[in-house]
């Protein structure tokens, strides 16, 4: 399964890169290919291209404030191929919301 995401928090510090990080180490886990963005207080790190969203099985929006750039998921969401969480649900339990994201 390849997944991309994107995590943001409101501070743009503790949980934007928390949560990347639960999400990385899950998916790898689960042998799952994976690339999360991050829109934090460094700015975009490890931007996606609009390729590598139109490629991936699903996304995973870990954020809790508007991110930019969201208009490269429209495609995805009108498949239902979206999912977001709060960063810190996501932290807390990253293997349910990677369940939930298959399940899409």
């Amino acid at each position: 399964m390849k997944i991309v995401g994107v995590t943001a928090c409101t501070t743009g510090i503790a949980h934007t890169y928390m949560a990347q990080e639960a999400i990385e180490k899950e998916c790898k886990k689960r042998g799952y290919e994976v690339k999360v963005e991050t829109q934090g207080g460094m700015g975009t790190e490890n931007e996606l291209s609009q390729e590598e969203v139109n490629e991936a099985d699903a996304v995973l929006l870990a954020i809790s404030i508007g991110i930019e750039g969201d208009e490269r998921f429209e495609e995805k969401e009108e498949q239902g191929k979206v999912l977001t969480l709060d960063p810190s649900v996501v932290i807390k339990n990253v293997s349910g919301a990677l369940d939930q994201l298959e399940n899409l």
